[in-house]
């Protein structure tokens, strides 16, 4: 057996794997919301080679906000766990594109972010190496390719509700706060400063959930 068809009977690795889904995911939506929001991605007052580009970036119409809808299906792909390859596959150009541009900048410490998340991507598709081994074989070998059947000793369901229903807490509130909410400290008295360390949350609770489910089932 492969180390890779190992790491996929593997609990904490799977656990490792959805989890890794929702941050990249995650990490897309506050900016693809900013785009369709028409919001600025960064402050107007900052200059720069970084800056520059960005403000730039908005002022050219539509395809600021097609980006932002790009990141956001990449999002809802990786969230709903079945078609996360496919998700993948349309964040890796996305994130290529995005480490370049910070690494060309020198803006270091997103750089450096950009990179780890394309990392994890590139992992992704190597967990889902099979069913990308067809694209690489002749036309006349394809039918040699075999999908290993699903075996995540999780509940892929229950995982799935949780990722939808990060996406649905954040994407809602950010429609009733009318924006991004970006906190400028511990602003206990702001509601939409709660809403991330509940979504946070969602995970760990779904973690319990699953692991008292596999213990009845053993």
């Amino acid at each position: 057996m492969s180390l890779l068809a190992r790491a996929r009977r593997t609990r904490w690795v799977n656990v490792a794997v959805v989890n890794l889904r929702f941050l990249i995911g995650f990490a897309f939506v506050p900016a693809a919301m900013k785009k369709l929001l028409g919001q600025p991605f960064t402050d107007p007052t900052n200059h720069g080679l970084f800056h520059d580009f960005l403000h730039a970036f908005r002022a050219t119409g539509w395809f600021y906000p097609f980006v932002g809808a790009m990141q956001l299906l990449a999002a809802v792909l990786l969230f709903t766990q079945r078609f996360a390859t496919l998700g993948a596959a349309v964040a890796l150009p996305i994130l290529s594109a995005i480490m370049v541009f910070c690494w060309s900048t020198e803006v270091v410490p997103t750089a450096s972010i950009a990179t780890l998340m394309w990392l994890g991507t590139v992992g992704l598709l190597v967990w889902d190496l099979d069913r990308w081994r067809a694209l690489f074989l002749p036309s006349d070998r394809v039918h040699e390719v075999r999908v290993a059947p699903p075996t995540a000793p999780i509940d892929m369901t229950l995982w799935t509700r949780c990722g939808i229903a990060m996406l649905v807490v954040y994407v809602g509130s950010a429609i009733a706060y009318g924006g991004v909410y970006r906190p400028r400290g511990i602003e206990l008295a702001e509601p939409a400063f709660y809403v991330m360390p509940a979504i946070l949350l969602l995970p760990l609770i779904t973690l319990v959930i699953d692991r008292r489910r596999a213990r009845r089932a053993e």
